[in-house]
């Protein structure tokens, strides 16, 4: 310790009470409530309601803290009683501001899963980690460092005599006595808090951060006991319930893209509103955002769906892919990728199609094979191929911290795509709308920013448009290179882009107010764009049923005309005439065209007005909702947690072995299975007669394709009026 920080410590003169045990011990326990007063009003939306729940938001964080930090209290020895009480009062701190942290993006809260799947996940995260960070976060770690020193220091001393036995027991009996006030007041509030599904916001409302981890930790106990003692009889329940869900595919869409390359387009961070939407600059002038997507939106070839909802947790963009490509949810904690994607037996999109239609599949992402735990997930799902940022020229000019940009992205995958043998199955991870919304280049910048209070929001609909330049330039390319006519185009959004905690500054945008913004509105923001483009088909539509990611494999297989019936698929077709418009969330909420069910209250669609206890005969009708929704989240989890899928064989499908894949020197393999089919190989590449297409791909700047915006930066008259001609026109 150098001799300057003494100095600095011998002049601070300290309340004497902190030169004793229960001294320094009330004032960390008070600390530690203040912090996580601070937290409850300043970082999460608890949805407090009345004065009983702003009394129990008040009184949860006492009883697990005082019970916690005073186990210190039960140590005679002097150095390890106080060492005991700064370690437990700095973990707990750390829990605090971690879930402070990760509620900022994710608008939730950090459980065990969470901390054990953190590894696979952290090495994507990268700089927009420290984009989460706020100058206020110093609140919460700041008294840690100056409590330690000055120990150290001896400007707080450390008393000899112990805490008699007697007065730690006394706290200990009165946190136990609080906690059970506490449970008391919240089962009143919310009754079956512990027993039924409720989303984990309200655990934290009425039980406090301390007591929902201890009680996830539990809970995550015991799912891991489930799959150590699940059993091929678990799957009567499983079974029943997907024959009884079952909705047979509307006949006259059965099999119209049979045999077709399937070709998914991830649109990240993609909402809704996007679709259609323009941009207002300072100046009043109006700035269509993604206008390739809103022409092809209403195209005459493409099915579109406006009440498409994601139905992702924490889990996000992985939890997007297990429901996309497998009809099941994503885990109630953490996500399913990095907690069982390597080890659970799943049959997925690739591997249906894989065995039963001779496809090829692929996965492009220009980013860390590790992120989610994808190189050894995809494995699981039957991929031949991943195509990660080993295989691009990534730079510091064409990436981020989320990997390589979109458009270099899918210019440079098209070399990989011409040596895929048809039909092929794909999916390309597009990542530049990732949240912050902020990292494209100056060549690339340009469309107007938004004006709100908050920065995220503003550079939302400029990467959104970078997107959308993106998707048109590689639909040409499909276009030149002849891939375009025989193959069905997916894209969807996987997850929200502005999270619920922005949503009040996003309202005046979409036409709302912030101070008449509620979960309401939380529930209709969640719908993302969900687009089946079938070249040469004119029937195409905008389809209004209400829908979810879960819905998308049935919907796939059967315009593939691929029976589904023997599969353990929860969705259902959104063709069908038999399916039910039902949409769960992964925590419990739903919606239907009628009505509108989110963190615990239910709204009507047509009004957003509450729904009121008092009508008996819709009150009767949501139950029966809810009880369809419990059981549908509950079948997944039963598959997902108990790895359910490994003692089904109904579906014919040839088990796994991850062993048979490896995703090093896959352009080697391409090539050796080319040179092996020889004229038989049905490659793009092969069929131009190794001629490769990838010069066929036109890629531009936003400057390029603005060139308006350029010839104004200039002082010549003549160069303005020359540029204006062609943008008129």
């Amino acid at each position: 310790m150098t001799q300057k920080i003494k100095n600095i410590f011998g002049k601070l003169r300290l309340p004497t009470f902190l030169n004793t045990r229960l001294g320094l011990f009330f004032t960390l326990l008070i600390l530690l409530w203040a912090k996580t007063i601070f937290a409850y009003f300043v970082e999460f939306n608890l949805g407090v309601e009345n004065l009983m729940q702003y009394v129990i938001l008040f009184i949860n964080p006492i009883a697990s803290s005082l019970l916690i930090l005073g186990l210190a209290l039960y140590i005679r020895s002097k150095k390890l009683s106080y060492i005991t009480m700064m370690t437990i009062y700095s973990l707990l701190v750390l829990l605090l501001f971690s879930n402070a942290v990760y509620y900022r993006e994710f608008t939730d809260f950090i459980t065990i899963n969470t901390m054990l799947g953190a590894g696979k996940v952290a090495s994507g995260l990268g700089e927009s980690a420290l984009r989460l960070f706020r100058p206020y976060d110093l609140i919460y770690i700041l008294d840690i460092p100056f409590f330690i020193l000055a120990l150290a220091t001896k400007k707080i001393k450390m008393q000899e005599k112990p805490v008699k036995a007697r007065y730690s027991l006394a706290f200990s009996a009165i946190a136990v006595l609080v906690f059970t006030g506490n449970l008391n007041l919240a089962e009143s509030e919310r009754p079956g808090l512990l027993t039924r599904t409720f989303s984990r916001e309200y655990l934290v409302k009425f039980l406090g951060i301390n007591a929902f981890t201890v009680y996830d930790g539990v809970q995550t106990y015991q799912t891991n006991q489930i799959k150590a003692e699940a059993s091929e009889n678990d799957l009567l329940a499983v079974e029943n319930y997907v024959d009884e869900h079952y909705a047979a595919p509307d006949e006259s869409m059965f099999g119209i893209a049979e045999g077709r390359n399937v070709i998914y387009v991830h649109l990240e961070s993609f909402q809704q509103f996007l679709i259609d939407y323009s941009l207002v600059d300072e100046e009043g002038v109006a700035h269509e955002v993604t206008p390739f997507l809103n022409s092809l939106y209403t195209d005459q070839s493409t099915y579109s769906f406006d009440n498409f909802f994601h139905q992702v947790n924490a889990g996000k963009t992985s939890d997007a892919e297990t429901l996309m490509e497998n009809s099941l949810f994503g885990l109630s904690q953490g996500s399913l990728f990095t907690q069982s994607g390597s080890t659970n037996t799943f049959q997925a999109a690739p591997d249906i199609l894989g065995q039963t239609a001779g496809y090829t599949s692929a996965v492009f992402h220009g980013n860390s094979g590790n992120f989610w735990n994808r190189n050894e997930t995809y494995k699981s799902f039957g991929y031949d191929y991943f195509f990660d940022e080993n295989y691009y020229d990534v730079t510091d000019d064409n990436s981020f911290q989320y990997g390589l940009h979109d458009k270099p992205f899918f210019e440079q995958s098209a070399q990989y795509l011409e040596q895929l043998q048809q039909p092929f199955y794909t999916k390309f991870l597009a990542v530049s709308n990732h949240y912050p919304y902020s990292d494209i280049s100056s060549e690339e910048s340009g469309f107007p920013r938004a004006t709100t209070d908050d920065e995220t929001i503003n550079g939302y609909f400029a990467t959104a448009n970078y997107l959308d330049t993106a998707v048109e330039e590689f639909f040409n390319y499909l276009k030149a290179s002849g891939l375009y006519d025989n193959s069905i185009i997916i894209l969807y959004g996987d997850h929200y882009g502005i999270s619920n905690s922005r949503n009040q500054d996003l309202a005046e945008l979409v036409g709302e107010t912030s101070s008449s913004w509620n979960n309401f509105d939380n529930a209709q923001m969640q719908r993302v764009p969900y687009m089946i483009h079938i070249p040469g088909e004119t029937g195409g539509y905008v389809n209004h049923t209400y829908s979810g990611q879960v819905d998308a494999l049935p919907t796939l297989m059967h315009l593939l005309g691929i029976d589904t019936s023997n599969y353990l698929m929860l969705g259902q077709d959104l063709f069908s005439r038999e399916r039910e418009e039902l949409v769960a969330f992964r925590n419990g909420s739903f919606i239907t065209p009628e009505y509108t069910s989110y963190n615990g209250l239910t709204y009507y669609n047509e009004n957003g007005r509450i729904v009121t206890s008092a009508q008996t005969a819709i009150q009767d009708q949501l139950e029966i909702l809810q009880n369809k929704v419990n059981l549908q989240l509950s079948i997944s989890d039963q598959i997902n947690n108990g790895d359910l899928l490994r003692f089904y064989s109904d579906s014919g499908l040839t088990p796994i072995d991850t062993d048979d894949y490896s995703y090093l020197r896959q352009v080697q393999q391409m090539q050796d299975i080319t040179a092996e089919l020889g004229d038989a190989s049905t490659s793009l590449l092969s069929l131009n007669g190794g001629e490769s297409t990838s010069d066929l791909y036109d890629s531009k700047t936003y400057q390029d394709y603005h060139p308006v915006e350029v010839a104004e930066e200039t002082t010549d008259s003549s160069q303005v009026d020359e540029a204006e001609e062609p943008v008129t026109e």
